[in-house]
């Protein structure tokens, strides 16, 4: 099974870079990318961002914090394109499950990206809200886990054989923090992993040769050197 890659980003001109790669599948972002990204007025940046990924799916967040809000941001967002997936925080900000949420849109068909998930007791709660006919994503946050001394493999393993017989449910690998990730990822069956530019560009290049690395490596020290006139 092919592990998809999705360039975790919002800003426009990485955006209509990888939109002509095929090593990337589709986009995801959150809020804080957003604003990374220099977005004023989210509805406007993200038709700006849609005009050019017409067909790769995309992530947007909502960014209210009752249930009331982020159903009607929810709605909102599901209708600005066929290949947008709208992104539901497990909890709110004051820890509440956000469970009649994802019910209620999974119900509709809506596809979801549920996001910010660390534990399998919460894909457990999620994947019990899921209408299983409806295409949704489940974001287990990797990185920022092992970040806390947490192994994060567990939590996939378990989770990729729970949804392993409904194809409509996906797990994606999170807040990636180096390439060999979409190795791990691979290896365990992950259905999506998303990352950064910079790591995207990484994988690349897999496929050197330890010498060639250490060429390289030795190399590059050589040519600072020079570029810094060290002498002693």
């Amino acid at each position: 099974m092919k592990t998809k890659i999705f360039c975790d980003s919002a800003d426009y001109e990485t955006i209509k870079l990888f939109n002509n790669k095929s090593i990337v599948d589709g986009f995801t972002t959150n809020p804080s990318l957003m604003r990374i990204s220099g977005a004023k007025n989210y509805k406007d940046y993200s038709f700006k961002i849609l005009k050019i990924c017409k067909k790769k799916p995309i992530s947007f967040e909502v960014f209210a914090d009752d249930q009331k809000k982020m159903l009607e941001q929810a709605y909102k967002i599901n209708i600005w394109a066929k290949n947008v997936y709208v992104k539901i925080p497990v909890v709110n900000s004051k820890g509440k499950f956000m469970g009649p949420v994802i019910k209620e849109l999974s119900a509709k068909g809506i596809k979801l990206n549920i996001t910010a998930i660390y534990s399998f007791e919460q894909v457990n709660k999620v994947f019990k809200c899921l209408d299983k006919k409806t295409k949704s994503i489940i974001s287990i946050f990797a990185g920022r886990m092992a970040d806390k001394g947490k192994d994060p493999l567990p939590i996939f393993k378990k989770s990729i054989l729970k949804v392993k017989k409904y194809k409509n449910i996906e797990i994606l690998w999170a807040s990636t923090r180096e390439a060999y990730n979409f190795i791990q990822a691979k290896q365990l069956g992950c259905h999506i992993i998303t990352m950064p530019p910079k790591i995207i560009n990484q994988i690349t290049s897999f496929g050197k040769s330890f010498n060639q690395l250490t060429l390289d490596t030795v190399k590059g020290f050589l040519d600072d050197s020079k570029k810094s006139k060290f002498r002693l």
